[in-house]
């Protein structure tokens, strides 16, 4: 069994063909995929989405870098993850790559996310991009370590996974593994304990070597597992049972559903 523990299947490149996605997933024994929220325009199609197949777990969140949109308080967010198939607060966290000028409107909105993921006892799942300091710094001001979650896509040094980690979070990594100079990202795959990494597309963004270029989704997360097993000198079904384990240890609401 796999898991894709981070993909947007309700984005527009892939929501008109979910009866397709599902059947890959099943040809590349991807048994689940967790569907994060980045809007909350986005969220009542995003649950209908997830509430109507099995396969589909869903966050809810607003993604650091929208602008323009609704924001969320801690008091919705807590409100909207008590629905079921809500297993996760997010995706949360800072970007700096796209943005400038006054961005302590991000940082504000990130507090909130940790706070609403306390209260609720749903897990984080952090996006950090060219903010790698002030996001440890919010995580560590606002004890996400109580929260627990997933630093997803992670592109970051073998320093900021090391924080990650004694904060108690996992280290989830995405298609880049499979680029030929992603040597970084190779390290990172192979540094992580084996119990504390996660697998994932960010579909439909990043697909994988043989793929790399092409609309990304859930069942080619498959082809990122077979690479960390291969840098890892361990097989596909270790790494897999593995991964799949750590995602329902984090997600247990997730591991409620599936039962």
């Amino acid at each position: 069994m796999l898991i894709d523990s981070h993909c947007h299947v309700d984005f527009p490149e892939l929501s008109g063909r979910i009866n397709e996605i599902l059947e890959r997933m099943r040809l590349n024994g991807v048994d689940f995929a967790l569907c994060a929220a980045v809007t909350l325009e986005r969220f009542p199609a995003l649950l209908d989405l997830v509430n109507n197949h099995p396969q589909f777990f869903a966050s809810v969140g607003v993604h650091p870098d929208n602008q323009g949109g609704l924001d969320a308080s801690q008091e919705q967010l807590v409100r909207l993850a008590k629905y079921p198939k809500v297993v996760a607060i997010g995706e949360t966290g800072l970007d700096y790559y796209r943005l400038e000028g006054h961005l302590d409107w991000q940082k504000d909105r990130f507090r909130t996310h940790i706070r609403a993921a306390i209260e609720s006892g749903k897990p984080l799942i952090i996006h950090t991009r060219e903010a790698a300091a002030d996001t440890l710094k919010i995580m560590h001001e606002e004890r996400a370590d109580k929260a627990g979650g997933v630093m997803h896509c992670f592109t970051e040094t073998r320093k900021i996974a090391e924080a990650a980690l004694e904060m108690g979070f996992y280290i989830s990594i995405s298609g880049i593994v499979t680029f030929k100079n992603a040597i970084p990202i190779m390290e990172i795959a192979q540094a992580v304990p084996l119990d504390r990494l996660l697998i994932e597309t960010d579909s439909p963004y990043l697909a994988p070597v043989p793929y790399r270029g092409k609309t990304n989704e859930p069942g080619f997360v498959r082809h990122v597992a077979e690479k960390i097993a291969e840098l890892r000198g361990i097989d596909l079904e270790e790494l897999g049972k593995a991964t799949t384990q750590n995602f329902f240890r984090l997600f247990p609401h997730a591991q409620a559903i599936a039962i």
